[in-house]
């Protein structure tokens, strides 16, 4: 009679254990099926300079590689962008564009009149991508020589009213004080990039294009 009690218990023993080790398992599988907790966006210091930075050199690489959801993604949600050609901020023929008109910019075929071209004076009818293309990111700019932050570094004859346009806004500039030396600083140009500052983030609201006019 000892045998089979004795094998009784090693079975109960590793029906037990058994039990055990699956409870465990699927505590495990479920602690891991759990979406991790999210923490809490930081509120934004309007003054913190280096997200700032930050915040411009993304959205100066979604311009270059055309990523038009991720620029949309810092678009003001209901102050939407605006596009200026040539410096001088003109509300009133300024194109403005919303976050989601943003997103699916490369799918959009209506051209716009954004301006008039310097010195000829011909109606500027573009495409988003296409006035993307022309004017805002003509050149490289993340690999700008130069940067600057609330600080317009290159400018020419043209109006420079972009702290009048945007009061409690703060900007980047990314220049280039010439591309070719045979030009002698003729074909300057630059690229303002304007935020406004959210509760968490620092929201885009102008994008100027500058360069030297007659």
């Amino acid at each position: 009679m000892k045998l089979p009690v004795r094998a009784l218990l090693l079975f109960l023993l590793g029906f037990l254990l058994g039990c055990v080790f699956l409870a465990a398992l699927t505590g495990i599988r479920s602690a891991q099926s759990q979406p991790p907790a999210q923490e809490a966006a930081q509120p934004l210091d309007p003054d913190d300079t280096a997200s700032l930075l930050s915040a411009a050199a993304d959205a100066a690489s979604y311009l270059r590689d055309r990523d038009y959801p991720s620029l949309a993604a810092m678009v003001h949600p209901e102050r939407g962008v605006t596009f200026t050609p040539y410096s001088s901020v003109d509300p009133e023929m300024d194109q403005n564009f919303s976050s989601e008109e943003i997103a699916y910019a490369a799918e959009n075929e209506k051209r716009y009149l954004w301006g008039y071209t310097d010195g000829r004076g011909s109606p500027i009818w573009m495409t988003i991508s296409e006035f993307m293309d022309s004017y805002i990111f003509s050149q490289d700019y993340t690999q700008a020589p130069q940067v600057a932050v609330d600080e317009i570094r290159i400018s020419g004859n043209a109006l420079e009213n972009l702290t009048q346009a945007y009061p409690g806004c703060r900007f980047v500039e990314f220049s280039y004080p010439g591309i070719d030396p045979v030009m002698e600083g003729m074909d300057w140009c630059s690229l303002k990039l304007v935020f406004q500052p959210g509760e968490t983030q620092w929201l885009l609201v102008g994008i100027i294009h500058s360069q030297w006019t007659i």
